[in-house]
C-alpha cells in the first residue's frame, strides 16, 4: 500500500518533474511473471527514479547500511526502505553473500522483479565496473531472464558526496532480455558465472555508453 502511495502520488510525481525521465525500451520489462533486472548504479537516486518509471512493481536488494544509519536520518531512511519492501544485504563476507542470494531468490519465486547492481556498490567516478557474479546464480538458479538497465545522467544530477539531487534530465534504458537456459545446471561452475555476469555487463556497457574498468568497484589498481 505504501509503495503504491509513494509512486503514485507522494514521490513519483516529483520525481517526473524534476528529472524528466526519458524511457528507452520499456517493451523489453517482462509484464508478468519473474525476471532480474540488473543496471549500473550511479548514484543514490537510481534507487528511487528506475521504481517509479516501472508500471510493475520491483524489489531492490539493498545494501545493509542503509538500514543501520545513526540518528534521525538513519531512521527515517531504513524506515523508507523497509515501507517499499527493499531487502537489505550484507556485504562483508561470503556467507552474507549468499544469504542475499537465497532473499533474492525468494522475490523470484513469488514470480516478481528483482532489481540488483552487480557492481555491488556506486560507481564513484561515472564508469562501470566488473559484475559480481550472484546475478549470475540468481539467474541460473531461479532460470529467469535479465533485463540490462542503464541510468544515465544520475551521476551528474547526484554524484558521490552531494546530499540532494539536482534537477536534471536522465535517461533510463532497457535492453533485450538475455536469456540463459542454455547454461541450466551449471550455476555452480566459476567459469559459467563469470560468462553469465560479463554478458550482462557488456550489454548494460553497451545500453549506458560508459568507460569499462575491469576490476571490482572499491579495488585498487595494480601498479
Amino acid at each position: 500500500m505504501f509503495y503504491q502511495l509513494l509512486k503514485y502520488v507522494l514521490l513519483g510525481p516529483l520525481l517526473r518533474l524534476l528529472f524528466r525521465p526519458r524511457i528507452e525500451g520499456l517493451e523489453h520489462v517482462p509484464e508478468e511473471g519473474a525476471a532480474i533486472v540488473a543496471g549500473n548504479h550511479l548514484s543514490f537516486s537510481d534507487h528511487f527514479l528506475m521504481p517509479a518509471i516501472l508500471p510493475r512493481r520491483i524489489t531492490f536488494l539493498a545494501k545493509q547500511e542503509y538500514f543501520t544509519g545513526p540518528g534521525l536520518k538513519g531512521r527515517l531512511t531504513a524506515a523508507f526502505f523497509r515501507a517499499v519492501g527493499q531487502i537489505p544485504v550484507d556485504r562483508s563476507n561470503r556467507e552474507a553473500g549468499g544469504a542475499a542470494i537465497a532473499e533474492g531468490l525468494k522475490v523470484l519465486a513469488r514470480d516478481e522483479l528483482l532489481g540488483i547492481y552487480p557492481e555491488g556498490t556506486r560507481s564513484h567516478d561515472g564508469r562501470l565496473y566488473k559484475g559480481r557474479v550472484g546475478v549470475a546464480v540468481m539467474a541460473l538458479r531461479a532460470e529467469v531472464p535479465v533485463v540490462p538497465c542503464a541510468m544515465v545522467g544520475t551521476f551528474e544530477i547526484q554524484p558521490p558526496g552531494r546530499r540532494l539531487p539536482r534537477p536534471g534530465r536522465v535517461t533510463i534504458r532497457f535492453g533485450e532480455p538475455l536469456d540463459f537456459s542454455r547454461y541450466a545446471g551449471m550455476d555452480g561452475e566459476r567459469a559459467v558465472l563469470r560468462a553469465v555476469t560479463d554478458e550482462i555487463m557488456y550489454e548494460v556497457l553497451r545500453l549506458s555508453g560508459q568507460e569499462y574498468v575491469d576490476r571490482y568497484a572499491g579495488a585498487r589498481a595494480l601498479p
